[in-house]
C-alpha cells in the first residue's frame, strides 16, 4: 500500500492521507502518470470514511497534484510540483529551509536548537 493512516496519531485523517500522497510521490513510491485507488478501494483498504478520501483527492487535484480523468480514475499528475526534478526539489528545500531558519532565528532559536527539536520530533514519531 502507498500511504498508511496511524489511528492512533493526533492528526486528522485527511491530513494523514494528503501527507502519505505528497510524500509518496516526493520519494518516488508514486510516479507522473500513476493510478490512484478509486475512492471507494482506498476507504476500504484504510477503513476510512469514502468522504475523507474524496475530500483529500479533491485537494490534490486543487493543487495540482492529481488530475481525474471522469470515467477512468485519478492520476499522478504529470508536471506536478512534486513531481518535478529532483534539482527543483533541492531549490525548493533550500528556501524552505531559509525561511524556517530565519523565522527561527528571529523567535531567538538557535540553529542548534532547531536540529535538536527536529531528532526529537522524529524519535517521538519512530
Amino acid at each position: 500500500m502507498v500511504v498508511s493512516i496511524d489511528p492512533s496519531d493526533a492528526t486528522p485523517i485527511y491530513a494523514q492521507l494528503e501527507r502519505g500522497f505528497r510524500a509518496a510521490i516526493a520519494a518516488g513510491r508514486l510516479r507522473p502518470g500513476d493510478q490512484l485507488p478509486t475512492v471507494r478501494q482506498l476507504a476500504v483498504q484504510l477503513r476510512i470514511n469514502a468522504n475523507t478520501v474524496a475530500r483529500v483527492y479533491a485537494e490534490l487535484e486543487r493543487t495540482g497534484v492529481l488530475e481525474t480523468r471522469r470515467g477512468v480514475g485519478s492520476f499522478v499528475r504529470i508536471g506536478s510540483v512534486e513531481a518535478r526534478p529532483p534539482n527543483e526539489r533541492a531549490r525548493r528545500l533550500r528556501a524552505f529551509t531559509t525561511r524556517v531558519l530565519a523565522d527561527a532565528g528571529a523567535n531567538g532559536f538557535t540553529v542548534d536548537d532547531m536540529v535538536t527539536a527536529l531528532l526529537e520530533q522524529r524519535s517521538a514519531k519512530e
